[in-house]
């Protein structure tokens, strides 16, 4: 069921403490760590509390907690100090996505091109 914990779901796991992460902030709805297969000096995955399949399934069922979501990149952002940053959400595994559990990727240090890749 969309919005529960899903047993199979590598996020979920993450968000219970059963499997380690790098975690840079917590609030009570999401959870930001850094990628462990990072595509930038800085690249940090931002990730509801709650499961939903992908950003597009969130926003629809909890605006609110999708707008916790944009606003926390923005503040792990300042406290990476970053002047200029990118923030990524794939959907569907045609367009990159590989956890099935919405998060958004912050990602800076670097330039980036355009368009992306």
């Amino acid at each position: 069921m969309t919005g529960e914990p899903q047993d199979d779901c590598l996020f979920c796991k993450i968000v219970a403490g059963h499997v380690p992460a790098n975690v840079v902030r917590e609030t009570d709805t999401t959870v930001a760590f850094r990628d462990i297969n990072p595509q930038a000096p800085t690249h940090i995955l931002v990730i509801p509390k709650v499961h939903h399949p992908d950003v597009a399934s969130l926003a629809a069922a909890e605006p609110a907690i999708a707008a916790d979501l944009l606003r926390e990149a923005g503040e792990v952002a300042s406290e990476e100090k970053l002047e200029s940053y990118r923030i990524v959400f794939n959907t569907g595994g045609g367009a990159g996505q590989t956890v099935f559990h919405a998060h958004a990727h912050l990602l800076g240090g670097r330039g980036m091109q355009w368009p992306p890749g």
